[in-house]
């Protein structure tokens, strides 16, 4: 198992959520939309401009739309074979 930011996740991986770090409004704007420990999310699409990077995800059964800055803030668990 590796702990690591939802942003290393590549396209089609997926983790399990296990904290949820930053300053109090972030992190409870990520809770309330379903970013919660325990929580399956998975990386639908990477995308990126001279401005802005985003992930596309899948949690709970829906799709977020999240820039890397909120990205880097969720620590999930994936499997690395071992």
């Amino acid at each position: 198992m590796k702990l690591l930011p939802l942003t290393m996740l590549s396209e089609g991986e997926e983790g399990i959520i296990v904290e949820v770090n930053g300053g109090e409004a972030i992190t409870r704007k990520l809770l309330d939309i379903g970013f919660v420990p325990g929580a399956r999310v998975k990386v639908l699409k990477r995308s990126s401009s001279s401005t802005l990077s985003t992930l596309l995800v899948d949690i709970k059964e829906g799709r977020v739309m999240l820039g890397c800055g909120a990205a880097m803030r969720i620590i999930v668990r994936i499997n690395d074979g071992e």
